[in-house]
């Protein structure tokens, strides 16, 4: 069994030979194989040339598109910040959206228009042809909440939920309509599974989530269905507030980070969910030690059962020391 039958059957709840592993590595892989980060986010050629390097070394059961937030918003026309060796940063001060009427003339770009969003398909097509037979392979879009606030910035979507709902709800369309053409393309380069972060999810509470956020990401949730793809939910932060309504939107995977018990996941959204995480990624991961790290992961197995990939609660810190990370993988590697 490879790494790639090994998800596939472990979401399929057949049985495996071990548990999956999935941590998110984005800058710790650029700095694994000697790149800068800016170099890792702008080539695909360097991001499939990190991942395979790092997930070789320490024995991963897959392979990410996933750099940065900032691919869908790029090619709509918003200001980015680029650095040599840190993830690019969306400009909130220059928000694209920071007049609301802008979104009634804002064109939906093309996936494979040779922006960002091509560099990430382009990543998927090199990994398919590299290492889609035995890595699962990964593409990612933003979730509705986070693209949102990418393009209008974060502290006037939050704002914008009560003193004009209409607008959110047009933004919301725009946006996963978005999201959709863009998994689209990835699926047809080759990738297994699309990745769905939508950290700025974890910012609302339950009536806003409910009525606005949850709507808009089972729409997107549903389409990739439709196109045959499967869906791994990534909502960084805490979702305690949120879970019942996270595990209805029907992913393969949900991730939890690691301010959400898995416990208290497992409950709310019921023993069939597969539930990726919740290790602490500096505290339990980078900051601690082999001993400690292998304690906390089987806690984690525990509290979620069978049901269970390992992975930290986000991104594995990029200095993280090689043997922590291997304590967490050696566990995966043992646990079935």
């Amino acid at each position: 069994m490879n790494s790639r039958e090994r998800i596939l059957a472990h979401l399929a709840g057949e049985p495996v030979d071990h548990l999956p592993l999935m941590p998110i590595t984005m800058m710790f892989a650029g700095d694994f194989a000697g790149m800068p980060y800016g170099e890792y986010c702008r080539d695909h050629r360097k991001l499939v040339e990190a991942q395979i390097k790092t997930a070789d070394a320490f024995g991963f059961d897959y392979v990410s598109t996933i750099s940065d937030p900032g691919r869908e918003a790029a090619d709509c026309g918003a200001t980015l910040a680029w650095f040599d060796n840190q993830p690019p940063a969306i400009m909130e001060d220059q928000a694209l959206l920071a007049d609301k009427s802008v979104l009634a003339t804002l064109k939906t770009p093309d996936p494979l228009g040779g922006g960002r969003m091509t560099d990430r398909v382009q990543a998927a097509r090199l990994f398919k042809q590299r290492c889609g037979e035995r890595f699962l392979v990964e593409g990612w879009v933003e979730g509705p909440c986070a693209e949102a606030a990418d393009l209008r910035g974060i502290n006037s979507l939050m704002t914008d939920f009560f003193d004009d709902p209409g607008f959110v709800r047009d933004l919301f369309g725009f946006v996963v309509d978005l999201g959709l053409r863009f998994a689209r393309v990835q699926l047809e380069a080759g990738v297994d599974i699309i990745g769905v972060g939508d950290a700025a999810a974890s910012l609302v509470g339950p009536d806003i989530y409910e009525e606005f956020v949850w709507p808009a990401e089972k729409q997107l949730v549903d389409g990739i269905h439709a196109m045959g793809g499967k869906v791994r939910l990534h909502i960084c932060g805490n979702t305690r507030r949120i879970l019942a309504g996270m595990g209805r939107l029907g992913c393969e995977i949900v991730d939890l980070d690691y301010p959400s018990p898995i416990e208290e996941g497992r409950a709310k959204m019921g023993p069939g969910l597969v539930l990726l995480g919740n290790l602490n990624p500096v505290a339990a991961l980078r900051n601690s030690n082999p001993d400690a790290i292998t304690r906390a992961v089987a806690e984690c197995h525990r509290q979620a059962g069978p049901r269970y990939i390992v992975g930290a609660g986000c991104e594995v810190p990029r200095d993280t020391p090689h043997e922590n990370l291997r304590a967490m993988c050696d566990y995966a590697r043992r646990a079935h």
